[in-house]
Parts: C-alpha cells; structure tokens; sequence
C-alpha cells in the first residue's frame, strides 16, 4: 500500500485525532502511532502517545445546542464554524507542543450539529483549513457524506476503527456518549447501529433541572424509577426500526426533553433523573437483544461519558444478561479520537473505512477530504 499522501515511510506514522461527540461538551485531541503495514493484518494501532480534552466555553456550547435544535439562524451557523475551527485548532497545537511531537496526519470529525441520514444529509462543523494552519500537516475531514452519497447512514463509521483496535477475538462494545451506539463483532462479521439516547437526555435534564452541565456520576440520579414512563418511551418508533440506522439529538434532545417535561415535573427530582437514565439502559438492553445468541463469554465492554454515571451503569447490569466490563484501554473520552486517527489513516492510504454492512452503503469506500499545508 502506498500512501496517497506525503508520509515518511520509513517508521510508524503519528496520527492526530480530533472528536467531538453529540455529548456535544468538548472536543478530544489525541496523538497515536500507527503502522500503516498492518492494516492488512487488522491491528495497525500502535500505542496511544498523548490525549487532551478541550472542553467548549459555556457559550460555545450553547450555540453548538442551539444549532443542534434547528434554533441557530444562517449567519450564526456560519460563524460558529469558525470558532469550532478555533478551538479544535487550539485542542491540536497544545497537544502536539505538550508532546513536543509534529504530526504526519490529523483527522478531524468536527461537532455534529445535524444528522438527517433518511434525506441522505449530515452536517459536521469545524474548519480544517484553520487546523491545517495549526498544525502543518494534511488534514482529512468530512468523512461521513460520502457514506451518505452512497445510501448509508453516515453512521456509524466507529465500527471499522473498532475491528483495528480490539483485534480478531469476539467482542460487544457500547459507547455511551450523547447518544449510544452497540458494536458486535462475533468472530465471522460486525453489526453494529446507534440504540437511542445515551447521556443526552440526562445532560440536558441536568442543565434544566440542576443548573448544571451534567449529573456528575448520576449523583443527583437515586430515585426511584417510573416503569410505565420507560415502556412508553421504548414505543418511539426509531426502536422499531431495524438497523442499518442512526440517530442524533434531532429525535431524541432538547425536543423530546421539552415534550416529555410535563410528566417527568409530575416526578420528585431524583425520580425525573432516575427515570431518563433507566430509558437510556432499557433502550440499550432492547437493542442489544438484536444481535443474540451471544458468543460464549462474552463481556459487554462500557466506554464513553456514561460509562461513568453510576445509576445508567446499574440500569444496565438488571436489564443486560452480560457481565459488564468498563473499556480502560483508553483514557474516557479518547477511544473515539483514536478510532478517527485510525479512519484518517485509513483514508490516506486508500483503504476503505465504512462498513456497508453497518452502515447500509451500497460499497466499501476511502472516506473523508484532503486539506494540504
């Protein structure tokens, strides 16, 4: 395989990976080095080098929600890619001046604010022509659409990254970021689709009712939880629909917490908080029914920001005949960059990085666009 871009071949290549999740709190900056000879074998990840978490200014991240709510006018929109370019920009430079390391590559997701796969549409911002200022080196983003152009959904595109990091053996993991997505790999091939909600109702329960960003480890979350709310819950139909699919704070955000709010205030604080995180295991548990028989031993492996919230995690021990295993490979939060950085690599050797079988695209594609120095 020869590199379509620039990169010294003659030692592993270091990777800059930037993320921002539907969370939508901050972006994760990580640096990896990566044997770009060993994707052929399927475990190109070298080790992981530096991570940096750059959480969003307050008012950042309220105009990232904002535009996640379809509540940001044409101009605003405009100029909020921009600042997102400025602050991953700045997430990249410190990591890599921390490091004293210059990267080959950097592969940038940038902050979802708009996921409509059904039309065929995803919108990601950041500017990577700030990052290619930043840090000197090309850079690759944009790397759903061309899924989409293909009929997928864009998402998810983890998976593939996923097969790379945890190698040959069989293995279900969750990712519970603001919305939470299942991937099985048993051995023979991937399935993997988003579930539903993962911390976004939770975190946006919080700002309204706590007056904060997030229920730091479900703390305020120890009452007791309304059964009937949850099994109404799993009747929204994105539940019925069978994977390949994908979904964002479009379906379940500050839209679905506002029609919803009237009930839950019927319910003590604690119960409220209770409650949202027993919908997001139950949807969890209900989608993950989709992939059985399990292979034998199988551990459910957690990662993300709700791998962290005490009350979810117990939710899903009752609702999931799994033991479940917290992902430590990477520090919270830097799983996901790393599995970009992977994509990106990917990208620049010509490799495919979707899986149509997850995702619903008519073929394997090299994803994403080049930005050079």
């Amino acid at each position: 395989m020869e590199p379509r871009i620039p990169i010294p071949a003659d030692r592993p290549w270091r990777v800059l990976g930037l993320m921002s999740g539907t969370s939508a709190d901050g972006v994760d900056a990580v640096l990896v080095e990566v044997e770009p000879r060993a994707f052929t074998s399927g475990q190109p990840f070298r080790r992981l080098l530096g991570h940096q978490a750059s959480p969003y200014p307050k008012d950042l991240r309220s105009q990232v929600l904002a535009a996640a709510a379809n509540e940001l006018a044409p101009a605003r929109l405009c100029i909020l890619q921009r600042q997102l370019g400025d602050h991953h920009a700045q997430a990249a430079r410190d990591l890599s001046e921390r490091l004293g390391l210059q990267p080959d590559l950097a592969s940038l997701h940038g902050q979802t604010v708009q996921h409509h796969p059904a039309q065929g549409a995803s919108l990601q911002l950041a500017d990577p022509y700030v990052l290619v200022e930043a840090l000197g080196c090309p850079v690759v983003w944009d790397l759903r659409r061309r899924d989409l152009a293909l009929g997928g959904q864009g998402a998810p595109l983890v998976p593939q990254a996923e097969r790379w990091l945890h190698g040959a053996e069989p293995w279900l993991a969750l990712n519970l970021g603001g919305i939470a997505n299942l991937t099985c790999w048993d051995g023979r091939r991937t399935r993997a689709w988003d579930t539903g909600p993962g911390m976004s109702l939770l975190d946006l329960a919080a700002q309204r009712w706590l007056g904060l960003p997030f229920d730091p480890e479900g703390a305020a979350a120890t009452g007791q939880v309304d059964d009937a709310l949850v099994t109404e819950w799993l009747q929204h139909p994105y539940f019925a629909a069978r994977p390949p699919k994908s979904t964002g704070r479009e379906v379940f955000g500050e839209a679905w917490l506002a029609e919803h709010a009237v009930v839950l205030e019927g319910l003590p604080l604690r119960d409220r908080l209770a409650t949202l995180a027993a919908f997001t295991a139950a949807s969890v548990a209900q989608e993950a029914g989709r992939v059985q028989p399990w292979p034998a031993d199988l551990k459910l492996l957690i990662s993300g920001g709700g791998a962290r919230h005490q009350r979810v995690w117990q939710e899903l021990a009752e609702r999931m005949p799994l033991p479940l295993s917290e992902d430590v490979a990477f520090p919270s939060g830097a799983r996901e960059a790393a599995s970009w950085a992977l994509l990106g690599a990917a990208s620049a050797l010509g490799l495919p990085g979707n899986l149509p079988e997850v995702t619903g695209a008519a073929r394997a594609v090299v994803l994403g666009s080049w930005v050079w120095p």
